[in-house]
């Protein structure tokens, strides 16, 4: 379980395909505190470490994550917003995050408002997904509150850590980005609409 405040970034060192899979070598501040078998939220995504060198690790992403997330996109030298699981005895400063990304999304506009960032995005309603006015969302593993609640649309407000410390400041209109959807709107969705035939 993750909460959606990134603790570092990190960098795309190397990308190895094997069958379906993609192995992604990352370069991280945190490494020394990693061990194999931890799960790690990368950009929202929850992938295993594999194997650490030196300050490099590996994680695997299997072929079912690359067609539901941005990961197909990753190139060596890209940023990734990274966040540890929390400790059970860890504050929620974010929200319940799970790590188990629901759809890409897309950077529609970018505005900057005297001092911080107004970023609106856009998805697919057919999925079923929905936002709700000022309430959670995870956009590239970072947990923020939504506005400007549409059918397949919502904005958030960027303050300058944010900014500064994600991979929010890379971001340019057209990119793709992970969607988790708050956890427990997807539950009461799910009673309300029930499951498909």
């Amino acid at each position: 379980m993750f909460t959606g405040i990134i603790e570092t970034i990190g960098t795309i060192k190397n990308i190895e395909k094997e069958g379906t899979n993609i192995h992604f070598d990352l370069e991280s501040p945190i490494t020394a505190e990693l061990k194999i078998d931890q799960s790690v939220a990368h950009n929202g995504v929850c992938l295993t470490v594999v194997a650490i060198e030196g300050a490099v690790y590996r994680v695997t992403a299997i072929d079912e994550t690359l067609k539901k997330t941005s990961l197909k996109n990753w190139t060596v030298g890209k940023k990734v917003n990274i966040e540890r699981c929390m400790p059970a005895n860890g504050r929620f400063d974010g929200h319940i995050v799970q790590g188990h990304v629901d759809q890409v999304g897309r950077v529609e506009a970018i505005s900057e408002q005297d001092g911080s960032w107004i970023f609106d995005f856009s998805f697919d309603a057919n999925s079923g997904n929905v936002t709700v006015e000022k309430g959670s969302i995870t956009v590239n593993g970072t947990s923020l509150t939504c506005f400007n609640s549409k059918n397949g649309r919502f904005s958030v407000a960027i303050i300058p850590y944010t900014y500064e410390f994600t991979n929010f400041h890379q971001l340019k209109v057209g990119d793709e980005v992970n969607l988790e959807f708050d956890v427990i709107g997807k539950y009461i969705q799910r009673i309300i609409r029930g499951y498909e035939a």
